[in-house]
């Protein structure tokens, strides 16, 4: 299957630039869910389309995106740079790899759903290894400056351990991971009060791994690693390790 790899910027047309803060809004949360929409806008070719792509927002407010298809073009964006994704890799390749993802377990909650069908629930790892850290309020004057690198440390270990276990599904080794970043998000649409919001949580990961199996890989990357993938989590950038 031909992949293509896209970079996606929006337009400097004054029309473009003056829906800018509808399409980018500063609320994270309403921000991927435009960004989703907006991504949407150049892959959706008919209703019945289904999500055949990944994509992330760089630091420079443009977009990468793997897909299927090449993304269509669009008043609203410059043109596209697109160019053919085939990788040929052969086993102990090393690559330098950037990961936006949402890191989950899936487990069994024993009831059934309204079909008949076993019900099941996400767990956010880093946002369940956290939980027992204290909260800034509930810390002593002064402390808070010691919370932050624990919930670091404890995200770091959780990362490296989930990417590990997603190599031996996906075909590599994880060499070494490091957490750029995490945050939270609100899941879009949540109007009620903030106490007990959905949220989900947002690594971002630099790495290098070694290919053990390149079919098993080159599979599982148009795929994605981890959940949230409509908004901007789970595609994995590489390149040859220097």
């Amino acid at each position: 299957m031909t992949l293509y790899l896209s970079q996606i910027r929006l337009a400097r047309s004054p029309a473009a630039q003056a829906l800018a803060p509808l399409l980018a809004p500063s609320n994270p949360a309403a921000r991927r869910s435009a960004q989703h929409n907006l991504l949407w806008s150049v892959f959706a070719d008919g209703p019945d389309r289904r999500r055949d792509f990944l994509w992330r927002e760089e630091r420079d407010g443009s977009f990468m995106a793997l897909s299927a298809r090449p993304p269509a073009p669009s008043e609203l964006f410059q043109p596209h740079l697109v160019r053919d994704f085939a990788p040929v890799l052969t086993p102990g390749d090393r690559l330098d790899f950037q990961l936006r993802c949402n890191a989950t377990r899936t487990e069994k909650t024993g009831g059934l759903s309204a079909n008949g069908k076993e019900k099941k629930r996400h767990i956010d790892l880093v946002m369940d290894a956290l939980h027992p850290v204290p909260g800034r309020k509930d810390l002593p004057e002064g402390a808070d400056s010691r919370r932050a690198p624990e919930r670091m440390d404890r995200a770091q270990e959780v990362a490296r351990s989930w990417l590990a276990r997603q190599g031996e599904k996906a075909g590599f080794c994880l060499l070494h991971a490091e957490v750029m970043d995490y945050s939270t998000v609100v899941l879009p649409g949540h109007r009620a009060p903030r106490k007990g919001q959905p949220q989900f949580g947002i690594l971002d990961l630099a790495g290098r791994i070694e290919v053990t199996a390149p079919e098993a890989f080159l599979a599982q990357l148009p795929l994605g690693f981890g959940r949230a993938k409509a908004f901007g989590c789970g595609l994995m950038l590489i390149r040859r390790a220097g």
